[in-house]
């Protein structure tokens, strides 16, 4: 954790605490969050620089602007249509993108993010959202949660059960050249592979009212034994439905 001018020593401080990091205004680490008037951010010297959760512009922008509505896959997958917007549980947030869209669509989204420095970048990226005209409403349906994925869903009870659980695990690239952009690379550093898919599947299974969304991409292998009841297809990525299961 470091920090460029003295102004921003007491949050980053405070944020180190937080994460178990250690501190310091300057840091020659190849991997530190650095806190400055631009809100927090992850350094990667070695990948060309600092990257943070943006949904005022950038990528997220532009899919708010031109990704297609409700008429895109992830909308159609989630079950969004007229007069109908799903409350969503998202089990594996990552870098937000996709909660994003839901929530620029209309859903209110709970983020599930057990890595703690991608929890506290996507919270930062929310607070600076909710303080721009353009994102403030979509901001405001987003909300997310450091735990760990299976031990929040098993803890809901019935009231707060989402109409939504939607999942997108880490899957291990065969394309080295898929590694080529920086925010995946950290992805990777940060979550690793994904090894709790199944049991993931199965706990969202009996806490979704709705349906289970599981995103995967094209070709890839079912994340479980467990079938689908249908999928939505793009280009590159594949979206899973699953009906829940009651015991």
């Amino acid at each position: 954790m470091s920090w460029p001018t003295a102004d921003f020593q007491a949050r980053a401080e405070t944020l180190a605490n937080n994460l178990n990091l250690s501190s310091s205004q300057q840091s020659d680490a190849p991997l530190q969050l650095l806190v400055d008037d631009n809100g927090l951010s992850l350094w990667a010297p070695s990948l060309g620089g600092p990257i943070q959760v943006d949904f005022i512009s950038g990528k997220n922008a532009h899919r708010r602007q031109f990704g297609g509505g409700r008429g895109q896959p992830l909308a159609k997958a989630i079950g969004l249509k007229s007069g109908h917007t799903p409350t969503v549980i998202d089990a594996t947030a990552g870098w937000a993108r996709d909660a994003f869209v839901l929530a620029s669509l209309g859903c209110s989204i709970t983020m599930i993010e057990q890595q703690p420095i991608l929890a506290a970048l996507i919270d930062d990226g929310i607070a600076r959202a909710i303080g721009h005209e353009e994102t403030s409403t979509i901001a405001a349906r987003m909300a997310v949660k450091h735990a760990n994925a299976v031990d929040y869903l098993t803890s809901l009870d019935e009231t707060n059960w989402p109409d939504v659980i939607y999942l997108d695990p880490m899957y291990p690239s065969r394309d080295k050249s898929a590694l080529v952009k920086k925010d995946m690379q950290l992805l990777h550093q940060l979550v690793g592979h994904d090894q709790t898919g199944e049991a993931l599947l199965t706990i969202a299974l009996q806490r979704a009212n709705k349906r289970v969304v599981v995103k995967r991409p094209k070709g890839a292998p079912l994340l479980s034994t467990k079938k689908p009841v249908a999928e939505v297809a793009s280009k590159n990525t594949r979206y899973d439905i699953y009906a829940p299961v009651r015991a």
